[in-house]
């Protein structure tokens, strides 16, 4: 399944000595600080030529490891400046139907499968607190909701931090085998004999 080849790729770039290697890590790196800057721009900042960038980059997206460039606009811009998280514990046989509500309602930005009493976690978006209580409405038939309004966001949504060097160390070589036809075996070991027997010098018998 195409699912499970993209998580065979992207366990490849978590494994040791896998593709995440110093030059993927500087990529990332430059792609959080500007990620519309151009694979040839890209490219000077690494010193290498664009198409191997571009290959490189590429590979990334297609792992899973780059899972998007998106775009960041203010709610209030938007008409919708409250913003609440709700914690939802579906009655029996509710759990399908709650997933496939969050995914239908837009105002919805964030919808996670959570451990606990709780099942979901999601994130809301709404004009005002009337309209949020209409959106928890949806939800209501399906489950209880514990809902906690934001009142500021001291760290907003921003990208994880990109190691500084690949997140492993590559394999030493393994050293050299011996060139030239075999060597004679050399017959069994005498590991484990007892040691032999000390002889003692004769000793003169008196007459």
């Amino acid at each position: 399944m195409p699912q499970d080849s993209k998580q065979n790729d992207l366990a490849a770039y978590s494994a040791p000595n896998g593709p995440l290697d110093d030059v993927n890590v500087r990529l990332l790196t430059e792609l959080h600080a500007n990620p519309r800057v151009t694979m040839s721009a890209l490219a000077r900042r690494v010193g290498m030529s664009a198409p191997a960038v571009t290959e490189r980059v590429q590979r990334m997206e297609r792992a899973g490891v780059i899972t998007g460039y998106q775009l960041n606009v203010a709610p209030e811009a938007l008409g919708l400046p409250v913003a609440a998280f709700t914690r939802i514990r579906p009655t029996p046989g509710q759990l399908p139907r709650v997933a496939k509500l969050a995914a239908e309602l837009p105002q919805v930005s964030e919808c996670h499968r959570i451990t606990g009493e709780d099942c979901f976690l999601v994130k809301i978006h709404a004009p005002t607190v009337a309209d949020l209580e209409t959106i928890l409405d949806r939800f209501a038939p399906h489950g209880q909701t514990t809902t906690s309004i934001v009142v500021s966001t001291p760290v907003p949504p921003r990208p994880l931090p990109v190691p500084t060097q690949a997140p492993y160390p590559p394999h030493p070589p393994h050293p050299p085998r011996p060139s030239g036809p075999p060597r004679p075996s050399a017959g069994p070991s005498e590991e484990g004999k007892p040691p032999p027997e000390e002889r003692k010098p004769p000793q003169d018998q008196a007459s």
